[in-house]
């Protein structure tokens, strides 16, 4: 404790929401404590997204095609915390994964535990954006995660074989054909039944659903997904 107040007097700590130096033990600073806010609308019985339609129970996308988790959740909207995904993503800040954990645990932690998981799986990125990047945003994530609520992170399970194209640039149809055969299972004998997949943002989906699919013909009974921030629904 007395090592990490020293460091963070030498090096202060950043804020994870917007960046500047913050005062040592504290989350984020005053004004970002007070200003970001966890996703408290209804949302989407399957993916989490946020609903512009209260009355329904799934979100377009969710009610016209199918997904192969069993449900998602998702801490804050993309909209209000873009900025900071984008500096924890490629700007080297690895270090947000710390109280990304904490507002995961805070607000979903009680549901996390209930499910009974036997695993958090990280997303796996490939070997040549690792060696850019230094780092694999989701496991950061899971890593932290996994110190609050109890379950091992496994990231050997499923590995990424292809480099695909980042696929913010490209459309819903795209992306799916971008991600086939684009991860692996690593293992012959996968006995995990319920595990958490983990990554930063959900958008449509289709990187979720292509590990989901390829861990469900391999065994696995139930798979939930928990991302720092999900796309808005329709």
């Amino acid at each position: 404790m007395l090592i990490r107040r020293l460091t963070d007097a030498v090096f202060p700590r950043r804020c994870p929401i917007c960046d500047r130096p913050m005062e040592p033990g504290w989350m984020l600073c005053q004004e970002c404590a007070v200003g970001i806010r966890p996703i408290e609308k209804d949302t989407c019985r399957k993916c989490g997204k946020v609903l512009s339609d209260t009355d329904r129970l799934y979100c377009y996308d969710c009610s016209r095609k199918i997904h192969y988790y069993e449900r998602g959740f998702a801490v804050f909207e993309y909209s209000d915390i873009k900025a900071s995904l984008y500096r924890f993503k490629y700007s080297g800040r690895a270090e947000y994964a710390r109280f990304y954990a904490f507002a995961a645990d805070r607000y979903i932690g009680n549901e996390l535990r209930k499910l009974g998981l036997d695993a958090i799986i990280p997303i796996p990125i490939h070997r040549r954006r690792y060696a850019k990047r230094g780092y694999n945003q989701a496991y950061e994530l899971a890593g932290m995660l996994s110190q609050r609520i109890g379950v091992p992170v496994n990231d050997r399970i499923v590995r990424r074989c292809r480099n695909t194209v980042p696929l913010k640039r490209l459309s819903e149809e795209e992306r799916k054909n971008n991600l086939k055969n684009a991860f692996i299972i690593a293992s012959n004998d996968v006995k995990l039944k319920k595990i958490l997949l983990v990554d930063d943002i959900y958008t449509t989906g289709a990187t979720i659903d292509a590990v989901s699919l390829l861990l469900k013909n391999a065994g696995v009974q139930e798979i939930y997904f928990l991302t720092v921030a999900i796309g808005a629904g329709l």
